[in-house]
């Protein structure tokens, strides 16, 4: 008599690198008691992204290259890792927000695959913003420009927790905006959230007291700012979809750049 295959162990993890990286893990459950510890690893994926782009950087650093040169791979290889999905995620969520229809037209414009204008202008701009800011943090020290860069991925990974948090409804019946919505508790939410801004802080606390204080303030205003995208978007759809997450992840990861680079 064959012997069952035991289950998979940890699913909430491997549904966290299954659907938010190209990493090779399989997905075996679907299930909201997944999702939710999927989406209470996010931010676990994060780390893991953003210490891949930071090694990228500190090598081609090593090798001779320039701040600039590391800011681009540091941008370049999460969008590889994840491919393009948050970033394409923000094209369709600027496009949808920029048209002015209502809901279901919008929602519509969302799900077509090309890129409309609005979608272009916001990735330029964020792709510039994040390697204007990287290229400033690896200039002045290379440790600080690998913080920026781990704590950024983590901080774009966190702000899908809390959007995935009970009382946030989905714009769409399908798709996997409606899979993670609202299946975070809100105390796990916050919980995660404490805990990444804690472990980032001490992470800046290595570099300096001026460096724990601005990762802490860092994290918190990315999440400050994914979460006025996040309500904006659940007043003009209806509720979050895919590219909503997408979008919200960009914007944190965005905003702590911006932040760390300040001072």
């Amino acid at each position: 008599m064959t012997t069952p295959p035991p289950p998979p162990r940890l699913p909430g993890l491997r549904f966290a690198f299954g659907t938010l990286s190209v990493l090779p893990v399989e997905v075996s459950r679907w299930d909201r008691e997944t999702a939710r510890g999927g989406m209470l690893c996010a931010p676990l994926v994060g780390v893991v992204l953003g210490c891949a782009a930071a090694a990228v950087a500190l090598v081609l650093l090593l090798l001779g290259a320039g701040p600039l040169l590391a800011a681009v791979a540091a941008a370049a290889v999460p969008a590889a890792l994840t491919r393009g999905l948050h970033l394409d995620g923000l094209a369709d969520t600027a496009d949808g927000l920029g048209s002015g229809k209502p809901a279901e037209d919008a929602l519509r414009i969302m799900k077509q695959s090309d890129i409309g204008p609005f979608g272009v202008i916001a990735l330029v701009l964020v792709l510039l913003a994040q390697i204007a800011a990287l290229a400033q943090l690896y200039d002045g020290s290379w440790a600080r420009g690998a913080l920026a860069t781990v704590v950024s991925a983590a901080a774009a990974r966190l702000a899908l927790t809390l959007a995935a948090r009970t009382g946030v409804p989905a714009a769409r019946p399908e798709g996997l905006g409606a899979a993670v919505a609202g299946v975070v508790p809100v105390p796990g939410a916050v919980a995660v959230a404490l805990a990444v801004t804690g472990v980032a802080a001490a992470a800046g606390a290595l570099l300096g007291t001026d460096d724990l204080a601005r990762t802490a303030l860092a994290v918190l205003a990315a999440l400050g700012a994914a979460e006025l995208l996040l309500r904006h978007c659940v007043r003009r759809f209806g509720g979050v979809t895919g590219d909503v997450f997408g979008g919200l992840a960009e914007t944190a990861a965005t905003t702590a750049l911006v932040v760390l680079s300040l001072g």
